[in-house]
């Protein structure tokens, strides 16, 4: 089995204020940067990884202010792995509407994970749904 190795690791912890998004796309570019990480990728990584802090402040956390989101980033030699961890109650990931359905098409909200999913490779939601991993392949 080939072992892999951890080229970066970064972890931001946010307030669970929308104006905080801006602190995560500060740090997806630093990151981007030093992993040199190509810009087809890096769209990827920024559209995916600020949906999921967006519903982690949005409807994990309920903008409570009080509460955190935090952020983990680990680069491997072929892919990145995004961590997003809020402390609400999660959810069932199980049963996410389908944004594209007809019936939802008109609905604003449902589109975070519907594009996560579309822009990664891999979408991995973890205990009961308030901690997702997202992961791009680099090569």
């Amino acid at each position: 089995m080939q072992t892999s190795i951890i080229i970066m690791e970064k972890s931001i912890l946010i307030e669970s204020k929308i104006e905080n998004i801006s602190k995560i796309e500060k740090i997806i570019d630093e990151v981007s940067e030093e992993a040199k990480i190509n810009s087809e990728v890096y769209g990827k990584i920024l559209i995916a990884t600020v949906e999921a802090v967006n519903n982690s402040i949005v409807h994990g956390n309920s903008q409570d202010e009080s509460k955190n989101v935090k952020v983990d980033f680990l680069i491997e030699q072929s892919y990145i792995s995004i961590f997003i961890e809020d402390e609400g109650p999660g959810f069932n990931f199980y049963n996410v509407p389908d944004p594209t359905t007809p019936d939802n098409i008109e609905n604003i909200h449902g589109r975070g994970v519907y594009l996560m999913k579309h822009l990664a490779d891999d979408v991995i939601f973890h205990g009961n749904g308030n901690r997702v991993e997202i992961r791009f392949n680099l090569k």
